[in-house]
Order: C-alpha cells, then structure tokens, then sequence
C-alpha cells in the first residue's frame, strides 16, 4: 500500500504514519482491517503486530499480510515484554476501553514511544448538540447515544492530564478537522479528532 491510497482510505491515518520512523517496531491496538500497518510494512519497512477483537476484521487483517493477534485489550499486554516496541499505536480505540488509565500504563511499558488518538467531545458541533438537548453525531462520533461503543468521552486537555498522571510526556499534538487536516487556531474547539505523540517521561 503506498501514501496515497492510505489517504484515500483514511486521511487521519495517512498524517498520524508520519510519525512513525522507518524500520520501527509496531504494535498496533485496536487495528481494526489493519490498512495502517499494511501501509508502515509497505511502505516505510516496519514490522510488528496488531491487537484486535472483531471477528470481521480479522480476516481483512489476514489478507493485508498483517500478523495480527486476536484478544481484548481491556485484559492488557502481559504478553508483550517491557520496551518490546519503539511505537505502540492506539488509534481511535482508546475511548471504547473502560480501563484507559490502565491501557495506557501498559502502552507507556510496551512502547518506547506512543501515539493516541480519540474523538474531542469538545469539538464545537458537539458542544452544540449538547446545548440542543441531544448527544453528539459526528465523523469521529458516527453511533446514537443508544448503540455507541464508546464508553469514555475526553477532551484535549482531560487527555493531557491523565498522560501526565501515568508517566507519560507530550512530543507532539495535533488535533484533525474531519478532513483529516491539522487544525492550529483554537484546537479544542475546532478540532474533531485529538492526535498525540507520547513517551515515557524521563
């Protein structure tokens, strides 16, 4: 899979495989098809694994070439040695885990270094269906109140302090439009999904 059929399929993923350097060690939670380390194998000579529960999404794994692992993160990384990665991805799931903080101390052991992202619930047309009256559907929030997988809402600054609080430093932030775009002016608000770049801090 080369850079532009990445972007195609999904252009969040396409700016977050930047910060992935060449030849890294992966682990990839929540993998989903696994499009994202397909590319990073491909195209920038990765290797590693993903995580992932969904029994449809296994097969799609399998035919990318993805080695792939099929468990649920919420039962950890035990499995995995301290420092076994130099970059251990958690894209778009974390909010779908009900023990974050303890994801993310198991991410911080595995992985020299981290990237997250997540819905910002402080997006502005989410702030403004609340103001209706109504939960949130968005891009980055696509399910009804009733059928959501996603247990756990966060903003840009409640991520911060909950990184700091489990030993990990900020590299590098960046929040996406829904175009998968950075956005600089006023991010928190106008931002819809939250990408950060972590390690442990030193």
């Amino acid at each position: 899979m080369n850079f532009n059929e990445l972007s195609k399929l999904r252009a969040d993923l396409a700016f977050i495989a930047h910060w992935v350097a060449p030849g890294s060690r992966v682990l990839d939670l929540g993998c989903g098809d696994g499009v994202m380390l397909d590319y990073l194998q491909s195209a920038k000579g990765c290797a590693g694994y993903g995580v992932e529960i969904d029994d449809d999404k296994i097969p799609l794994c399998i035919t990318r070439d993805v080695p792939v692992i099929q468990q649920d993160l919420e039962a950890g990384l035990a499995m995995f040695a301290d420092n076994a990665f130099d970059c251990v991805l958690c894209l778009s799931a974390l909010q779908m885990m009900k023990n974050v903080e303890g994801i993310l101390r198991d991410i911080a052991r595995v992985g020299a270094e981290a990237i997250v992202s997540f819905p910002n619930f402080a997006y502005w047309p989410h702030r403004l269906s609340l103001l209706r009256g109504r939960m949130p559907v968005s891009k980055s929030l696509p399910y009804a109140w009733y059928d959501t997988p996603n247990l756990r809402c966060a903003t840009i600054n409640d991520f911060q302090d909950l990184a700091r609080e489990v030993g990990l430093e900020v590299l590098e932030f960046v929040a996406l439009d829904e175009a998968g775009k950075p956005v600089a002016f006023l991010p928190n608000w106008r931002g819809s999904l939250a990408v950060f770049r972590l390690r442990k801090r030193q």
